[in-house]
């Protein structure tokens, strides 16, 4: 990864904070893109740069698309091009079962979800035809394709993005640019706190690794789908649940 430039949202905490790390002790520099928690950004960044490796922390609502043009311009700025996105930002969601649901609870996840790709993909790819070269990850779930009550908002709006990403790959492959979709399973962060302890050992029961994952263990995937040891792979969506969609 050396010399490459990586662009992580929603990088200051759980698997994009762990993608940060792997991606920087790879070499690459990295832009850790947070929306509210500028102190867990900034503490990552200066972990990073304590190490020896290049990075930056910009804050940036990428469902907004002045604020993504603002975040991409200042990562060109900065480090001279941008090789890598990883759309990895959290839209949070209404866990509802269906018939208690209503659609103003439902559609903003949609919207969110997707907003945030299209414009994030959307500003990121004129540098990337440019160049000639590009490497897109979308962080989705495995709820999309394995559903669970009461997640359908969250599964739903993540299916869009796995069949936005195959669309980008599609187009854009001539550009040498290829995007690929990450799904994993239940990943110990802090967006799964309020999951019980009988929850997480049930479902690591369930799992043939015998366990539930951790952010580093989707860091590394979404590592290999943003360095050239994937460069044949793209529009591809893989399972990063330890077995458990077997």
């Amino acid at each position: 990864m050396n010399g490459k430039v990586v662009l992580v949202t929603g990088g200051g905490r759980g698997i994009g904070a762990e993608t940060a790390r792997i991606l920087a002790s790879r070499g690459a520099a990295v832009v850790v893109n947070y929306l509210s928690n500028s102190e867990a950004a900034n503490s990552l960044v200066d972990e990073l740069t304590k190490r020896g490796s290049q990075a930056l922390a910009i804050q940036a609502d990428v469902r907004d698309e002045e604020q993504v043009q603002h975040l991409v311009s200042t990562t060109v700025d900065k480090f001279g091009r941008i090789d890598a996105l990883v759309s990895n930002a959290a839209m949070s969601f209404v866990r509802k079962p269906f018939l208690e649901m209503s659609w103003s609870e439902f559609s903003p996840k949609l919207n969110d979800e997707l907003k945030a790709a299209f414009t994030l993909t959307q500003v990121v790819l004129p540098h990337m035809i440019q160049n000639r070269y590009g490497r897109i990850v979308y962080v989705s779930t495995g709820l999309a394709n394995h559903p669970q009550v009461p997640f359908i908002a969250h599964g739903t709006a993540k299916a869009g993005l796995s069949s936005f990403g195959k669309y980008i790959a599609k187009e854009f492959g001539a550009h040498g640019i290829t995007a690929n979709v990450v799904s994993p399973g239940l990943v110990e962060t802090e967006r799964t706190q309020f999951q019980t302890e009988e929850f997480k050992k049930r479902m690591s029961n369930m799992t043939p690794l015998g366990r539930i994952a951790k952010p580093e263990d989707i860091a590394r995937v979404i590592a290999f789908y943003v360095s050239d040891d994937s460069q044949f792979m793209t529009g591809s969506n893989v399972s990063v649940d330890g077995g458990l969609s077997l």
